[in-house]
């Protein structure tokens, strides 16, 4: 296991990260159970900050309506696997939603039109741990 650079995480953590890869997204609640989902995501290297764009009435936007979460995003392929820990908001700001939409679009395919029911979830990376293969 390595935990990378949060400014510079290196080649392997930035080629994988823009492969096509599901991930699971686990949200801790304030009493200290998870919630855990799958969800597709795409990193932000400027904002240190992993996006998962989402809509109003998920279950992981409720629970971030009341307040930050820590949380994690999980992606693994094989012995190839990453762990963005951090802390996690919801925003509905147009801006971030039209950027998280975009890279989205990139990395997988153009997302649903959810017009104005449409949020970003931002993972604020404070730890970056992977397999060594990518450290």
């Amino acid at each position: 296991m390595a935990t990378l650079s949060l400014t510079e995480p290196g080649v392997g953590f930035s080629a994988f990260v823009t492969e096509r890869h599901l991930a699971i997204l686990t949200l801790v609640r304030s009493n200290g159970r998870p919630h855990s989902t799958p969800v597709g995501f795409t990193w932000s290297g400027e904002q240190g900050a992993a996006r998962v764009i989402t809509w109003s009435g998920s279950t992981k936007v409720k629970l971030l309506e009341k307040g930050t979460l820590l949380a994690t995003i999980s992606q693994v392929d094989g012995g190839r696997w990453l762990t963005v820990e951090g802390v996690a908001t919801v925003t509905d700001d147009p801006k971030v939603c039209r950027d998280a939409i975009s890279a989205y679009a990139d990395r997988y395919r153009p997302p649903k039109d959810r017009g104005d029911e449409r949020r970003v979830i931002l993972l604020k990376a404070t730890r970056l741990l992977a397999s060594a293969s990518l450290g």
